[in-house]
């Protein structure tokens, strides 16, 4: 990870409520997270960068495109979105194998264990999961319980809910309990 000198805070519309889109001074992707989640986000900042300020500042043209187009319908639009945050190794293998799952798929929490070479590690894989600086672009959205339970996320899970229907993810109905 490269040290920002400088962190700049844009917003944007999206149709589940204001992202907030934090960028350095090269115009790199640091973190996302939604309006509602705004101290979350300047928690995880300051865990990642210290006490380096966040100034308002407008994201690159090409960024703040890229989630008019995902939000517009175009899923993969924040696939190549370059990005780089703090957290430790371990949670940034995490982000990395999060960044990796394509749209429109989910993988379970045992899963992206195994994808990041830790298979026991599943309760630290939920733990960096829900750390995950990077909403919407390291989709830890796109990450549910074995049963195919829209576990928890750190935008609500209506919104997760939303995302995977955006995404065109069909979520198992129930099974009716045995009578």
């Amino acid at each position: 990870m490269t040290h920002p000198v400088r962190l700049f805070l844009d917003r944007a519309p999206s149709p589940i409520g204001e992202i907030l889109i934090v960028t350095d001074e090269t115009g790199l992707l640091r973190a996302v997270d939604f309006h509602d989640f705004e101290p979350r986000l300047r928690r995880l900042l300051g865990l990642h960068y210290g006490a380096l300020p966040l100034e308002d500042g407008a994201a690159p043209a090409e960024t703040k495109a890229a989630f008019a187009r995902y939000f517009a319908g175009d899923i993969s639009a924040l696939t190549d979105l370059p990005w780089d945050t703090g957290g430790t190794p371990f949670q940034r293998a995490v982000w990395r194998a999060l960044a990796a799952i394509p749209p429109g798929e989910t993988v379970t929490y045992s899963e992206l264990a195994r994808r990041v070479e830790r298979p026991a590690a599943i309760r630290a894989v939920g733990a960096a999961n829900g750390a995950n600086p990077l909403s919407l672009v390291a989709p830890c959205h796109r990450v549910i319980g074995m049963s195919g339970a829209l576990t928890g996320y750190a935008g609500g899970v209506e919104r997760k809910r939303w995302l995977l229907a955006h995404e065109g993810v069909v979520q198992a109905k129930p099974m009716p309990l045995a009578t």
